[in-house]
């Protein structure tokens, strides 16, 4: 059942950023401002659990459809003959249309709501999938790929708007973990699912039955979630007054600071699983595609600490989570450096478990921080965190072509020192904002 409390009641126990300490309410959804009091839906009530599940699922589905083709990239060299660094665009060409959809619909979303929204999108980018699997030409398959990533645009910053309206802050930690998890078990699914099909069967079985998947996910999705109850839709579409919002974030320097969080840590860890296949292929491993797939369970570390850090930070603030959750994913990279495979994988795994405690973490701390106009900065935070995918994911090509892993290893493991210093710089901050 839905619980409807003042806003005054509810905001008091949202959680620190920093520090287990109170400190001044978050604000209201930007639709209440002017309107009723937030009909805040309360942590433990069924709707609650609806909208988590729902939202779980599109989770699943965005990762799954984006990142299924990371497993086959050595498969898609070979079949269309073409090198590493190229066959790494049938992701990065997604993540890059991604990143600038997002801005779009998260703009758009404020005019056509956010529940049917994402409906549209995943039913779309689900279908493509499923079609992508039978083109026999590179280019149109580079194509296809591309607009996936336009079409699932419409997810993740109304996916993330919507829990930072919907749920009441002291709960919001814990759903937006579970989001993510559902994020990392797409994630997971995709990759094990195409790599396993692929080696037994063929890549275009393991693609359109992954597209499947998504069809079934997105139906699902549009009979659990609840309809927006603190969303206030616009009439008319303003361009000016989107831009204005999306500077106004840019300007509030803990929001960029989070931007960079981003950039940083999904850059980084794209490039890990894009190469570590090609690593493995080779001696003195020289493991099969379907065992390489099997590296990509390591996921489900990824689901665990995700929820746990979304439980955690609403304890003991986000700041020390967001640190710590880069200083495990360091040293899971460092492991990934020696010549042991059981090394390599228990390597992987604990990366997997910081980048997702870091991501959670970094994407509760947008909702917070942000004052009012949350959509718009959910998806600026998206639009860094897939460009950096795009950017530092084909830039880790060029390091394995021309120094192998340890390069590729460099380059990951500045990107995450540099986050833990942000995250560090974000502590402070917050610390002398009370």
């Amino acid at each position: 059942m839905v619980h409807v409390t003042s806003a005054d009641s509810a905001l008091a126990s949202a959680p620190a950023d920093d520090l287990p300490a109170s400190r001044p309410p978050a604000p209201p959804p930007e639709s209440s401002a002017d309107g009723p009091e937030p009909q805040w839906t309360r942590r433990g009530s069924g709707a609650y659990w609806r909208i988590t599940v729902g939202l779980f699922l599109v989770g699943y589905a965005t990762f799954s459809l984006i990142y299924c083709v990371q497993p086959l990239l050595p498969i898609l060299a070979e079949a269309f003959g073409v090198s590493p660094a190229q066959s790494s665009l049938s992701l990065s060409v997604t993540t890059a249309c991604l990143a600038v959809s997002i801005l779009c619909f998260g703009a758009l979303s404020e005019n056509l709501g956010r529940k049917w929204l994402m409906f549209a999108s995943m039913g779309t980018a689900s279908v493509l999938t499923a079609v992508s699997a039978f083109l026999p030409d590179w280019t149109l398959l580079l194509i296809t790929r591309a607009a996936i990533g336009v079409a699932l645009g419409g997810v993740p910053a109304v996916a993330m708007a919507y829990l930072a309206e919907e749920i009441e802050p002291k709960g919001l930690g814990l759903a937006m973990g579970v989001y993510i998890s559902g994020n990392a078990f797409g994630g997971m699914a995709g990759r094990v699912i195409t790599g396993y099909v692929a080696e037994h069967f063929s890549w275009p079985t393991a693609v359109a039955f992954i597209g499947a998947t998504g069809i079934v996910s997105v139906l699902c999705f549009a009979l659990l979630l609840p309809e927006s109850r603190n969303f206030a839709r616009k009439r008319r579409f303003s361009l000016a007054d989107h831009l204005g919002k999306w500077k106004r974030h840019l300007a509030n320097p803990r929001l960029a600071a989070l931007f960079a969080v981003g950039f940083l840590t999904m850059g980084a860890f794209v490039t890990v699983y894009n190469y570590v296949g090609f690593r493995l292929l080779a001696a003195p491993f020289s493991l099969s595609h379907g065992e390489i797939a099997l590296i990509f369970t390591c996921y489900m570390f990824g689901i665990v600490s995700s929820s746990a850090a979304g439980w955690l930070s609403d304890r003991v603030g986000r700041g020390p989570v967001l640190t710590g959750g880069m200083v495990v994913a360091l040293a899971g990279l460092a492991l990934t450096l020696t010549a042991s495979l059981t090394a390599i994988v228990a390597g992987i795994a604990t990366l997997t478990v910081g980048f997702f405690a870091a991501h959670s973490t970094a994407s509760s701390w947008i909702g917070q921080t942000a004052q009012g106009a949350k959509g718009h900065a959910s998806s600026l935070y998206l639009l860094a965190y897939y460009v950096g995918s795009s950017v530092l994911g084909s830039t880790g090509g060029w390091m394995w072509s021309t120094g192998g892993w340890p390069r590729v290893a460099a380059l990951c493991g500045a990107a995450w020192a540099l986050t833990a210093v942000l995250a560090v710089g974000l502590q402070v901050s917050a610390r002398r904002i009370r």
